[in-house]
């Protein structure tokens, strides 16, 4: 083993070999036939494997850590011998059995650490290279978000054909990020197809709990949700994920969750301060904003749905919307442009004055609000919600207390009205107000959305 410079050299000399060379450098024996021997140098990039003989052989393999995924160390299997063992755990491409191209291929390198007379020796050697290893292997992707629209700017630039899906293991924030990172791209229709898969690591996990939902398990949380979510990427079984439009007056974006106006979005934001507890923050901002509860003015229209409502083709308007933004991706057909009044196959909403006005994609607004029972990820469905002014603050409560168990439909609460649509138009007129699209803040005014069916994959177990 590895030696300080201001200790007196090893009689081992196979001890004193394991040094540093870039990061660190070592001999080994085969883990089935301890006669041959490998040296093994392992940089910040590369884990570089060369077998020792007589005469030397030039030939030796280099493993990326980009496409490492793990390595243990572990004891000799009967207990009785010396020896310890380290494995490191790698994906990398190779050419396809009696097919053109190259794929991802397991490949696991063993190595045997018998250096000293002590098994304990051998074993933190062993533990040494392979934390070493995990180390090293972390730093080679991008996985941590490092500023806001990172994930977008990486997914935007990325060789999505290293990868057979993309996970996000982070709040929804993150999935609304590198889904319209994919829609940015001139490659946009074979991107939007990668599979994305979710882990909640987030103080929301809409996405995760709907996912969870989905697949017909006892209602779960925290840490339990996470493990079921886990348990549905190993499945890996995809499905069609519906997206929405969300045309503003200068931009375009793509959603997967919601799109809420008035006391939602207000929650959404007055309590990131809170962010640091978890999941308690939206209750903690439910309470703070029934103390001090808005009503906003504006105008809402829809279209409602139909029989044959995953046909996006139908009620097409004679002067169609301009596409803004995303490249010119996939056009809302549906839509009139923004400017326009809408056609007359659509509703437009008597009040004009809301509590709250919620359009909604997925079965969940948070791990524990069940917002839309009758949801699914590839519905073709808008689920709008609006409350109208006039309710009373604990009349409200009681509708978001109901909501946990996805009973706030069955209230009978008269100020709460419940659309399945395809399209909808959203015009505020009160001059302050916030407007979220899957949490997320964007620009205040008007806007219009439309569903498109499918248009994504979830991994969805």
């Amino acid at each position: 083993m590895e030696k300080d410079e201001t200790e007196p050299p090893d009689s081992d000399s196979s001890l004193h070999r394991n040094g540093f060379v870039g990061m660190l450098y070592g001999e080994f024996t085969d883990s089935l036939d301890d006669r041959v021997r490998y040296s093994v140098s392992l940089t910040e990039s590369a884990l570089t494997i060369q077998k020792i003989s007589s005469p030397p052989v030039r030939s030796k393999a280099v493993f990326q850590l980009a496409d490492c995924v793990g390595c243990r160390a572990y004891q000799e299997r009967d207990g009785e011998g010396i020896a310890a063992y380290f494995v490191a755990y790698f994906y990398t491409f190779r050419r396809r059995w009696m097919s053109a191209g190259s794929a991802r291929q397991k490949v696991e390198q063993i190595f045997r650490v018998s250096l000293a007379q002590e098994p304990i020796a051998n074993l933190r050697e062993a533990q040494r290279w392979a934390r070493a290893i995990r180390d090293a292997s972390t730093k080679q992707i991008p996985r941590r978000n490092e500023h806001r629209n990172h994930a977008r700017e990486v997914v935007r630039k990325a060789d999505l054909s290293q990868w057979d899906a993309l996970v996000i293991m982070s709040g929804d924030g993150l999935l609304f990020e590198v889904i319209n990172g994919l829609m940015e791209r001139e490659d946009w229709r074979e991107a939007i197809q990668t599979p994305l898969g979710i882990l909640p690591g987030g103080s929301g996990n809409a996405l995760a709990a709907s996912v969870h939902h989905h697949s017909q398990s006892p209602p779960a949380w925290g840490a339990e949700l996470l493990l079921s979510c886990g348990f549905l990427l190993c499945k890996g079984l995809v499905g069609p994920l519906d997206l929405v439009s969300v045309q503003l007056p200068s931009r375009r974006l793509f959603s997967f969750l919601s799109l809420a106006w008035g006391f939602v979005a207000d929650v959404d934001i007055d309590s990131e301060k809170y962010r640091h507890v978890g999941a308690v923050r939206f209750l903690m901002g439910t309470l703070v904003r029934l103390a001090s509860l808005r009503v906003y003015h504006g105008r809402l229209a829809y279209l409602p749905t139909t029989d044959n409502h995953n046909d996006n083709r139908a009620d097409t308007p004679t002067d169609p919307a301009p596409e803004t933004g995303s490249r010119g991706a996939v056009p809302d057909r549906l839509l009139p442009a923004l400017g326009q009044p809408v056609p007359t196959t659509w509703t437009v909403v008597s009040e004009e004055d809301f509590v709250l006005v919620l359009a909604m994609y997925q079965s969940h607004l948070s791990e524990d609000l069940w917002t839309a029972p009758g949801a699914a990820p590839d519905d073709g469905l808008i689920h709008l919600f609006y409350v109208g002014a006039g309710i009373s603050r604990p009349a409200l409560l009681r509708l978001f207390l109901a909501m946990e168990k996805g009973a706030h439909l069955d209230c009978d609460c008269p100020y709460l009205v419940y659309q399945r649509v395809r399209a909808l138009r959203l015009e505020p007129l009160s001059p302050q107000g916030a407007i979220t699209v899957d949490g997320e803040v964007v620009g205040y005014g008007p806007l219009q959305a439309q569903i498109h069916p499918g248009l994504a994959r979830l991994i969805c177990g």
